[in-house]
């Protein structure tokens, strides 16, 4: 009974999948948590955490317990034991024997010019660039599922456009047969009308398959196998959503200089150099370490227990070490040089990604603006066009314009369709990513 529920339980949750519609914020959930690229990050920052634990760890002194059992053979062996029972004098020669060694030692860097603390600092910022690349790989991500759910959007409104073309093709083809029957057409003029229903058919079936292949990447992106089936919501997206203010370039770039994370990475990169720096100078300096052990050692070659020999061969050490470093074959100033170098690469990389989210933004920034004001034009521009197209059917259907005057009015009529969609599209994806590169969520 038990097992027939959990299968019918499976079955229904199936069914749930199969029919969901992903939303954009679904799409950007699934992708943070099943994203192959972003789980490698996330390894990554997770290596990067085990080795700033260790450096925390080497701070602390080292113990370690050990021992060594060895068996020996001298085959030419002629003195033993000697031992007297009861008035008899008894010479045992051992050939085989065995040693036995135990000891348990302790050692601690007391002091190596602050190598070790310093260290740690470094591992600790290499764990937080660590996080913050991961941050970087789950932006980028965001960044394409937007890209490609807008565009898939587009394409599910270009395939109404291209429909609705179709539709007044076969209208005009089927009208166009009539007037060749009754000598009002010549069949030249009818197959430029057949030619013009065929176009549009082509340009369905190419909006279709973009639509599919859109929505395939998708797939992908969110790591969803083959199997599994998969379609998104198509919220209707307003006009008005393409007509939003566009905030001011320079507030977006501002505030994305204190949250993205590429750019707090540059940050830590110039305190890691500094860091690596402290290090590599302190090269030049004397190590201080401690060292400290107890030990014994048994033979099967003595004549004393096991227990006694312990005890009399027990031995304790401690003592302090100093070594200073006279001549290291050029070690201590290459890596002084080389944390320099780094520090240059550091500051040049710094500027170079500030450059680049400026160039990034200002991209954004242009097509908002330069698309938001296309759309406008292209709204009044689709009105006008089909008042033309409609006066242009009805008089072609009285015979007073001509075949050729009909399709140049469709055709413009479709181009400002296509020409006010794209443009909404462009406009609203730029505007999210503005908002996203603010802080903000994207949502459509």
């Amino acid at each position: 009974m038990k097992k027939g529920l959990l299968i019918l339980a499976t079955m229904m949750s199936l069914s749930v999948s199969a029919q969901q519609k992903w939303t954009l914020k679904d799409c950007i959930d699934y992708a943070l948590q099943n994203n192959i690229t972003l789980k490698q990050a996330q390894l990554t920052k997770q290596t990067a955490t085990e080795t700033r634990k260790q450096s925390q760890a080497a701070l602390f002194p080292s113990l370690s317990a050990s021992t060594n059992q060895s068996f020996g053979y001298r085959p030419w062996q002629s003195s033993g034991f000697t031992t007297v029972t009861n008035g008899t004098v008894n010479n045992k020669v051992n050939k085989t024997y065995y040693n036995g060694t135990y000891g348990i030692n302790a050692s601690w860097t007391v002091w190596n010019g602050n190598q070790n603390h310093n260290q740690v600092k470094l591992n600790k910022l290499s764990e937080e660039q660590a996080e913050l690349k991961m941050e970087e790989t789950a932006n980028s991500i965001q960044e394409k599922i937007a890209q490609l759910y807008v565009q898939i959007l587009y394409m599910n409104e270009a395939i109404g456009v291209n429909k609705q073309s179709l539709e007044t093709s076969k209208k005009n083809e089927e009208r166009g047969q009539e007037m060749v029957q009754v000598g009002k057409m010549s069949k030249a003029d009818l197959s430029q009308l057949s030619a013009q229903r065929a176009t549009d058919e082509f340009n369905l079936v190419q909006a279709e398959s973009n639509l599919a292949s859109y929505k395939l990447q998708l797939k992908q992106l969110l790591e969803i196998t083959g199997d599994q089936s998969f379609d998104i919501a198509t919220p209707a997206a307003s006009d008005e959503q393409a007509l939003v203010e566009i905030p001011s370039m320079m507030s977006v770039y501002e505030q994305a200089l204190t949250l993205r994370p590429e750019i707090k990475n540059t940050e830590l990169a110039l305190k890691s150099s500094d860091v690596q720096l402290k290090i590599a100078r302190a090269g030049y300096l004397p190590t201080v370490s401690m060292t400290g052990g107890v030990g014994a050692s048994t033979s099967s070659n003595n004549s004393n227990e096991w227990g006694q020999q312990m005890k009399t061969n027990f031995d304790a050490s401690a003592g302090i070490g100093l070594s200073i470093p006279l001549y290291d074959q050029r070690k201590a100033k290459t890596a002084i040089n080389k944390a320099k170098i780094q520090h240059e690469q550091a500051l040049l990389d710094q500027q170079d990604k500030q450059k680049k989210l400026y160039s990034t933004i200002e991209g954004f920034w242009l097509d908002a603006q330069t698309n938001q004001q296309k759309f406008r034009a292209a709204s009044a521009s689709v009105e006008s066009e089909q008042q033309s197209y409609d006066l242009l059917s009805e008089q072609f259907n009285l015979g007073l314009k001509n075949i050729v005057q009909l399709m140049t009015g469709k055709t413009n009529l479709l181009k400002a369709q296509q020409n006010k969609l794209q443009s909404k599209y462009v406009t609203i994806l730029s505007q999210q990513l503005l908002r996203f590169y603010q802080g903000q969520s994207m949502n459509i």
